[in-house]
Formats: C-alpha cells, structure tokens, sequence
C-alpha cells in the first residue's frame, strides 16, 4: 500500500497533473459560484481536451471540475439564496440565514473547510477500501434502492418541524412533477399536452434556482414595495468587519461533529450509482435534523445546517468515482463522461483496472487530495471579496440575480422556454413561503422521484409484480424495518408536539 502510495504520489505531482487538477477545480469553482452554468455541460465542451493528453491528466482536470462546482455552488446559496448546483440547495436553508445575520463571511469558511475535510477524509477511505466499498456498492439491486428512495422521503418529513400534513403534500406534489415528460419504459409522453419544452420533464436546475432564487427575490421586492407604501426606508446593509469574515469558536465547534456525520453519510451514499451528491446532502441534512441537540435551531442559521451537508456533497462527489474505478459502473451522467474518456484510450474500467492501470488509478485518487487543498487555498482568501457582495443595495443587487439566473437557465439547453419555467417555479417557491411549506421536501421529492420510480417499476418486472420481493432478501427487509422505526418515531414525536 505504501508503493501504491508513493506511485500515487509521484504521478500526482508531475507537473502536467498538477496544471490540468489547478485548471480542473478553478473552472469547477466558477462553474459552481454562476448560478444555471451546470458542471455537464462545462465538461462536455472539454470533453475534445482530454482526447489529446494523456488518461490521467484528461481524468484529473475533469474530475476537479466535478468536485470543485460542489466547493463553488455554495458560494451563491450562501450569499443570494440561490444554488449554483443542485447540490447547494441544502446550503440555502442555514447559510442564507446566516448570511442575513452579517455572517456571511464565516458560513462561507465553515462551508469551505466542511468540505476539505470531508475531501481528505473520503480520499483516504477511497485509497485504503476502494474494492471493498465497490462490493458493498454492488450488494444492493433495484429493491433496496427503490426503498433507500422511501427511506429519503419520510425522512424528508423531520424537515417540517411538526407539520407533517403540508409537508407530505409537498412530497406528493415533488413526485407528480417528477412524472412530467416522456415514460422511459414505454416511451408515452405523460402530462406534457403536447408542449415540446416538457418532453423531457423539469430540468432540476431550473425547479431549484426557481424554488428557492427567484422566490428570494420575489419576496424581498413585496417586502420592500409594503415598505415603500408605508412610507418607511429600506435599511442599508451594515458594512462588515473583517474579524467576522471567520467563524468563531463556538461555531466551529458546532460544526466538527456536524462535518463528521456528513462526511460520512456522503461516503457511504457516494458509492451507490446514481444517489449522487445532492441526495447525500439531503440525507445528512435530515440525519442532523434528527441526531443534533440543537435541531430546533436548524433552519435559522446554524452552522451545524451547513457544515454536514457541505461535508456530504463533497465526500459523495469524490466518492461517486469508487463505482466506475473498481465496477466500471459510472454513478452519474459527469462520472459517464469521464468514462467516456477513458474507452477513447483503450482503458476498461473495473475490478483490473488497479492491476492494469496503477498509475491511473492512484494518481487520480491522490490527486484528489491536492485538488481539495488547492480549492481550500483558492477559497478561503476569496471570502473577503465574496462578502462585498452583500454590500451592494437591493435595487442593484435584486435585478443582477435576476439577470445571472436567467442567463443561466438559459444557457443550460439554449430555450426560452426554460425561462418561463424558472419564473413560474420562483412563484411556486414563493406560494410555499406565504404558506410556510417545505421546499426542502418538494425539492427532495422531486430529485428522488425519477430514482423511485425507475427502480420499483424494475423490480415489479423482475419478480412479475409481486411485492414480496422486497422481504426476501436480509437488505431489503432490513430497510424495510428501518423504514417502520422512522416512521414510528415521526408518530411519536407528532403526538408529543400534541
């Protein structure tokens, strides 16, 4: 292991490694702080770079823009309300607040250094288990992720402190959404009415800028319109000092065990395909919703409601690589194309590849290390400069949020229709807030619908409709019962509160 190290190491080092990893997560970084850009498509034009440099290097460059857009998407959810990735929507519910109380500046750095150490840790795991955790990853079949989806949505419910009803219409609005566009199994267009612009259903990027940018800015215009007829004046934003551009003690030590428990929550869903990076932050959002002493407080500002998703994106972005480095199954549709690039170099991913290919294989897990340490150094200076934004009035700022969304969006497929979409989700978003639903679980819903659906409906298939398909195997029936204690568990709570 010590030799695999070293060879790591020295591959890491070289110095083409090291330019293509600084050019990987600074573009990663840009395309995660510009709201709509989406790490897909800023990969796919470099796709053409890798094929004329080496495996390695085209590996590491794209792998450094796929983690360091999760570094970067926070940095307008934190600041504006407003995901850069889908990811970063989480970040939105504690960092924003954050933001509002003038600690914009610390909740940028708990974000940042959340995500360093989840990077380290995760990079670590990935070198020392990296086939083990590929087994692990290939023990669970359709049935157990179609219930690991089940388990997400009621946990999505300790996200409605108590009002479980309005929060299961808004699980039940995410999932009928998630149906609109073409049926993969059948190909029969579903609650499209003959719009083309739904013929591949609601692009996630822009339910989430919708749901929670343009509702932010919808609202603080109805604020500042109530504040004008009354006759008052909107306030300034307070300039702030720079000794509270970093968290303090007692912030940082309510987020050490925060950024653990995401850490590990994003390991260990980083490693089933297609869970992906924003279910892991949702997950370790719901877990400290659960688990933290100060779970009452979550939602308001508190550091613990931004560290563990922070930690959980990062660690299951790098992660999301361990499926196609030892199964040769990529996890997400990026992770494909990284794949992609390696079958133009006569390189198979999967269980030879460490034998094959060392060098290849411990040079972009080591490289991840350098790559989290140079986002660390790009990030934490910048702070300073990203805090100036909350400077600027309200007048100015609110039409450059809209202006940057809707470019966005509309660079994403190059459709206007997708505009539209994004106005009409930012007045859902804002409707919810007037009658305080949770986006979080619309959002949660909505993402896991597609998941749901594709993995029960194979099941069915499978087992020729019968459901106790889902009891026969010790996995499944073990998240079975997991998902009777939490749903026993909500009850007795809702009975408490009563």
């Amino acid at each position: 292991m010590l030799d695999m190290f070293t060879l790591g190491l020295e591959v890491a080092l070289a110095p083409q490694n090291l330019f293509y990893a600084f050019i990987g997560v600074l573009l990663g970084t840009i395309v995660g702080v510009i709201p709509g850009i989406g790490t897909m498509s800023v990969i796919a034009m470099l796709l053409p770079l890798t094929y004329v440099i080496s495996p390695v290097s085209g590996i590491i460059m794209l792998a450094g823009i796929y983690y360091g857009a999760q570094y970067g998407g926070n940095t307008s959810a934190i600041l504006l309300g407003i995901p850069g990735e889908s990811s970063a929507a989480v970040s939105v519910f504690d960092g924003y607040p954050m933001a509002k109380k003038g600690r914009a500046g610390a909740a940028l750095a708990i974000s940042a250094l959340s995500s360093f150490f989840a990077g380290c840790v995760s990079t670590l795991l990935m070198f020392l288990s990296a086939p083990l955790l590929g087994k692990v990853a290939l023990a669970f079949a359709s049935a157990e992720y179609a219930l690991l989806m089940v388990l997400g949505l009621i946990g999505s419910m300790s996200f409605a402190s108590g009002a479980y009803l309005k929060t299961m219409g808004m699980v039940g609005l995410g999932l009928f959404l998630s149906t609109v566009g073409i049926d993969f199994y059948t190909g029969t267009p579903r609650f499209e009415y003959g719009i083309m612009a739904l013929s591949d259903g609601f692009p996630i990027a822009v339910v989430a800028m919708g749901v929670f940018g343009i509702a932010e800015v919808i609202e603080q215009l109805v604020h500042q319109f109530k504040l004008r007829r009354a006759g008052g004046k909107i306030p300034a934003m307070a300039a702030i000092p720079f000794k509270s551009l970093y968290p303090s003690k007692t912030e940082a030590k309510q987020s050490v065990a925060p950024a653990s428990r995401g850490t590990l929550m994003g390991v260990l869903l980083g490693i089933f395909p297609g869970i992906g990076a924003t279910i892991a932050s949702f997950a370790a959002y719901s877990v400290e919703k659960q688990v933290n002493r100060e779970r009452e407080e979550l939602g308001t500002g508190h550091p613990a409601g931004l560290a563990a998703p922070e930690a959980a994106t990062n660690a299951a972005a790098q992660t999301s690589m361990i499926p196609l480095l030892t199964l040769g199954i990529p996890g997400s549709a990026v992770v494909a194309l990284m794949m992609g690039t390696m079958n133009v170099h006569n390189i198979q991913p999967g269980p030879t590849l460490i034998n094959h290919h060392p060098e290849l294989f411990f040079g972009v897990i080591v490289s991840m290390w350098i790559g989290n340490l140079m986002l660390l150094v790009l990030n934490l200076p910048l702070i300073g400069i990203w805090v100036k934004l909350l400077q600027v009035s309200k007048p100015i700022l609110l039409p450059i949020i809209l202006v940057a969304s809707t470019l966005g969006v509309y660079l994403l497929n190059s459709s206007s229709a997708d505009i539209v979409l994004l106005l009409l989700f930012g007045l859902l978003g804002y409707v919810m807030r007037r009658f305080g639903c949770s986006t979080a679980s619309f959002i949660l819903a909505f993402i896991l619908g597609p998941l749901l659906e594709e993995h029960l409906r194979r099941t069915l298939l499978l087992s020729d409709g019968s459901f106790l398909t889902f009891v026969e195997r010790p996995l499944s029936l073990f998240l079975l019962v997991l998902i009777g204690g939490l749903v026993m568990v909500m009850g007795w709570r809702s009975w408490k509160l009563r």
